[in-house]
């Protein structure tokens, strides 16, 4: 996309009428690439503001500056100051004999209960027990599809029947109050020994009063060491609503001085997007949390960290 601005040789000092035709071409780059609008905008702004007045020695082209800059704060945006390191987390838990929970949430159709059992096929690859909450209380077929998993996992890890279980659900069925079950099933895994409890919630869309206070009552009364975001990579405009909106409503419905809001993210269906990757950006640039994990395929083992220099690279592509 570059090669157009080679002729584009940059004085000593960069100005905002030198900048302008290459921050255009920039902006419009990232929003082909999925990146929300309204951040690419900002984004350029941002790094316009940066590059105004400054003084160079030399450079080949306006282009080539602009492209670092662009690249230097795009990797800033995905290094967030906070960082999830769950298997640390989890042994911390352990030596407070207590296990770890973790919260996923979501929208409809994202891949929440797929992703979830992603991650307890890598905890247990981990050697941990592993607990599965069955909490979305609404959805026919909810915990069916939980406990096909399970058995799944089970089957993939050779579990033997005379062991104790090195994962389990447990459910109460349909139509309870998911703050109750997800309460159950951390008292259990406590009982029993599970390292980590993971609960799945039912997806639900951002406008959805009743079900955003639902979620909050979950998150507030059981208080996870971690709520992960299930969201899809094909979205670009409208994950920036996601999670604005959740993150709203689990201030807003806490009534808490200190509300509970999203941790982390799970980016689903990142194998789908190509080098279109600019939902990576949207999500951490709203919420300054990091991406935890991205969804690479439809195994359990197809589950990965997010290389933040590749992902920088697909974006300048």
């Amino acid at each position: 996309m570059f090669s157009f601005f080679s002729s584009l040789t940059g004085s000593t000092k960069l100005t905002r009428e030198a900048l302008a035709p290459v921050m255009a071409k920039m902006r419009l780059h990232l929003i082909e690439k999925n990146v929300a609008q309204n951040i690419a905008e900002k984004l350029c702004e941002s790094v316009e503001e940066q590059l105004v007045g400054t003084e160079k020695s030399s450079f080949s082209s306006i282009a080539t500056v602009v492209r670092q800059a662009i690249s230097d704060a795009l990797t800033r945006i995905l290094t967030p100051k906070r960082q999830v390191n769950i298997l640390r987390d989890v042994r911390e838990a352990q030596r407070q004999q207590r296990p770890y929970v973790i919260t996923f949430c979501g929208v409809n159709g994202v891949g929440k209960s797929t992703n979830l059992s992603k991650i307890a096929f890598w905890l247990l690859s981990n050697n941990m027990r592993v607990l599965i909450a069955a909490c979305d209380t609404f959805r026919s077929g909810a915990v069916e599809q939980l406990k096909t998993h399970c058995t799944k996992l089970r089957n993939m890890l050779q579990q033997d029947d005379q062991q104790a279980p090195i994962v389990s659900i447990f459910d109460q069925g349909y139509g309870k109050d998911d703050a109750g079950v997800a309460a159950l099933a951390i008292s259990l895994a406590k009982t029993e020994g599970y390292d980590v409890v993971l609960v799945d919630t039912a997806g639900r869309m951002q406008d959805n009063e009743p079900l955003m206070r639902s979620l909050t009552k979950l998150i507030k009364h059981n208080k996870p060491d971690l709520v992960l975001f299930v969201g899809e990579a094909l979205v670009g405009n409208e994950a920036v609503d996601q999670l604005t909106k959740f993150n709203k409503a689990l201030q807003d419905f806490s009534e808490s001085s200190q509300p509970r809001t999203l941790d982390g993210i799970v980016l689903s269906k990142f194998d789908t997007v190509d080098d279109k990757v600019g939902s990576a950006i949207s999500m951490t640039y709203i919420t300054g949390q990091p991406i935890v994990f991205v969804g690479t395929g439809q195994d359990y083992y197809d589950l990965k960290t997010l290389n933040v220099e590749s992902v920088v690279q697909a974006l300048l592509k």
